[in-house]
């Protein structure tokens, strides 16, 4: 039996474990998660604004031309930060966009920030188009 001197939410607060104690633990889980987030935060926003001062890449497709049945020449202006070494993949495909070839070259150094730049792919059909696929730094 019950005594008078417990009232009944004491009782079903303790029998789920629900005590002064375990409130305060709680309180201190959450403010130990909210400061490890804010941490983590701060940190992500430091380290994505420092990482956007590091060499910028863009690349825009200017033309192509169907130079044979087996050839397509891809002018291409590539925008690189002075003195930066890149690669970049050059593709032709066909009128099903299937590609038809694929040429990864080396595109060395340069003074000048954008350059154009006009490549020849090879074929293993008929292209009707080539275009700049992808450019990386290497």
């Amino acid at each position: 039996m019950v005594s008078e001197s417990s009232s009944e939410p004491d009782i079903i607060d303790a029998r789920y474990g629900r005590s002064p104690r375990s409130r305060k633990r709680e309180k201190r889980l959450g403010i130990v998660a909210a400061a490890v987030f804010a941490v983590v935060l701060v940190a992500w926003v430091i380290w994505a604004g420092l990482d956007a001062v590091g060499s910028t890449l863009e690349t825009k497709d200017i033309a192509h031309s169907i130079t044979s049945d087996t050839s397509v020449d891809v002018t291409f202006q590539l925008s690189v930060e002075p003195g930066t070494p890149t690669y970049c993949a050059v593709q032709a495909l066909n009128e099903r966009f299937a590609v038809v070839g694929w040429k990864v070259i080396e595109v060395p150094p340069s003074d000048a920030f954008n350059r154009t730049l006009t490549e020849s792919v090879r074929t293993t059909e008929l292209a009707s188009t080539g275009l700049i696929y992808r450019c990386w730094l290497a």
